[in-house]
């Protein structure tokens, strides 16, 4: 286990590059059982959780070799199994994606129930709605078991607008006979990305960023070379660093159409940056003043589905409005758990009130103190390095494996452009 021993009160300056979308880059390493021959995939993040389910697709007996900075080329036509080892189903929520391919191409899949991050309920019903709605069988007694001679293709309106669940079910109906509907399908860039995968591989799915999905079931799937696109929640967290720092940084590799749903939740904190075809430029002088609501109203930042604020993000702008004049309302509607961590904020200065599991209100700004820290889950454990990076004095975070499943060297990275932080064994 290791820890980061940070220093705050430092501005970020300098370049950095966005990895790729750790989102997508788990469906699409899932979806490559589905291919008939090798598949490609460029601008893979070097993260934890792509470690696992490349360890899961060499347990099914998919032959993967890292061909490339950032590429990997999986050949799954030796696969000989199709169940999914319990050690990596709990750690990592993604290894469910597994299900669909399996199911898909094999009729079986089985499956522990998965793991992953601890932010609250994370419901799988959507799941098997849309398995059962194509035609699988399914026991849910201990360990996950799907089945199916054939799948065939059904209009489908999904409880929820999941986004495993939609890729879960894109990945069944591939290669199910007949036409599926896909109804109040996740639309967000990482579900775009698996379909524009799947399409590469002779897929037929129509409506790609919609919340439809037409998808015209194919008897088989060849090899493809793909490339996934930059991570936008990185580069959010990264918008918000440098806003808390006071610094000034360009981040490399950006996609412009990724960032409207985030200038609307940065630009109620006084925070904005310039795009430059694929370079994203956060200059140092930010207003960072709360832009309150039509008569004065305090305003609230709330997460929903793509296209609204993203809600990994929200952990970030809890930390954000510490450091902004005025009060904020951070709303968090989707996980129950997720605001647990502002105890950690408060404790190092900041005024939070937490009204509930999935409301807090911040007022800034306010000095925050070095603390020792432990990071609960991905983007959190995020937060608490940028908390970490613009307090006084000096932070250590525990757990810090939680951050380096999402974020890629993220300390090597951060000393890059300035930051004084350590990463060092945790004994």
């Amino acid at each position: 286990m290791y820890k980061y021993l940070v220093e705050g009160g430092y501005p970020m300056k300098g370049k950095i590059t966005a990895s790729g979308n750790k989102n997508a880059a788990l469906p699409c390493l899932a979806a490559s059982v589905l291919a008939g021959g090798p598949v490609v995939l460029g601008n893979i993040p070097d993260i934890e959780d792509v470690n696992v389910m490349i360890e899961v697709l060499r347990h099914l007996g998919a032959q993967v070799e890292k061909s490339g900075d950032h590429e990997w080329t999986i050949d799954p036509r030796p696969i000989d199994r199709q169940d999914v080892p319990d050690e990596q189903s709990r750690k990592v929520r993604a290894s469910i994606l597994f299900a669909g391919p399996l199911l898909a191409k094999y009729g079986q899949a089985i499956l522990p129930p998965p793991g992953g991050d601890t932010i609250g309920r994370r419901r799988i019903d959507t799941h098997l709605l849309a398995f059962q709605e194509l035609g699988a069988r399914i026991t849910t007694e201990g360990t996950l078991k799907f089945s199916a001679a054939k799948l065939k293709g059904a209009p489908i309106f999904l409880d929820e607008a999941s986004v495993t669940g939609t890729e879960n079910a894109l990945m069944a109906a591939v290669l199910a006979e007949g036409t599926t509907v896909l109804r109040n399908a996740a639309s967000e860039p990482h579900v775009q990305d698996l379909c524009l995968m799947l399409n590469a591989m002779g897929a037929d799915i129509q409506g790609v960023g919609s919340n439809m999905l037409t998808i015209r079931g194919v008897q088989e799937l060849h090899g493809t070379t793909y490339k996934i696109g930059p991570d936008y929640m990185e580069i959010g967290s990264f918008i918000g660093l440098a806003a808390v720092t006071h610094g000034e940084i360009t981040i490399e590799g950006v996609n412009k159409e990724d960032l409207p749903p985030l200038k609307v939740g940065f630009s109620r904190l006084g925070i904005s940056w310039e795009v430059k075809g694929d370079n994203l430029y956060v200059p140092s002088n930010q207003i960072m003043k709360v832009a309150p609501d039509l008569g004065g109203q305090i305003p609230k930042i709330d997460d929903s589905p793509w296209p609204g604020f993203p809600p990994d993000l929200t952990s970030i702008m809890t930390v954000v409005a510490t450091q902004t004049e005025g009060t904020a309302l951070i709303h968090e509607k989707m996980f129950e758990s997720r605001m647990f961590f502002v105890d950690k904020l408060i404790a190092m200065g900041a005024r939070i009130v937490l009204c509930d599991p999935h409301r807090a209100v911040v007022s800034g700004p306010t000095r925050l103190s070095g603390a020792l820290l432990v990071s609960p889950d991905v983007r959190a454990g995020m937060a608490m390095v940028i908390a970490a990076l613009c307090a006084d004095g000096k932070s250590i975070i525990q757990n810090v494996y939680q951050i380096e499943r999402g974020y890629e060297r993220i300390s090597e990275r951060l000393q890059a452009l300035g930051a004084h932080i350590e990463r060092q064994t945790d004994c």
